[in-house]
């Protein structure tokens, strides 16, 4: 393998290899900031200022990702809720 693929194969394989051991929040906000700042700087270098996209589309990414987040947390709260509650009906109806 020549030294440049190598550096490509761990330029894309360092970021996701330091994600493993992240919560699900942190992995959610993370995918929202950096997808918002790609976004944003993309946008921003379109109308002329790319920094201050990045800046602006990371924070509202940040915020997207949080969302996210408390919304799967909030549906797998209400999923094992239910889960709990027909494993308490079954049980009393045997």
């Amino acid at each position: 393998m020549k030294p440049t693929q190598f550096l490509r194969v761990a330029v894309v394989a360092l970021p996701l290899a330091a994600c493993a051991d992240m919560s699900p929040t942190q992995q959610r906000a993370l995918t929202g900031t950096t997808g918002g700042a790609a976004g944003g700087a993309l946008i921003g270098a379109i109308a002329g200022n790319a920094g201050m996209g990045a800046a602006i589309g990371a924070g509202a990414g940040l915020a997207g990702g949080l969302l996210y987040d408390y919304h799967k947390r909030t549906e797998a709260s209400a999923y094992q809720r239910g889960v709990q509650q027909g494993s308490t009906q079954r049980s009393g109806t045997q």
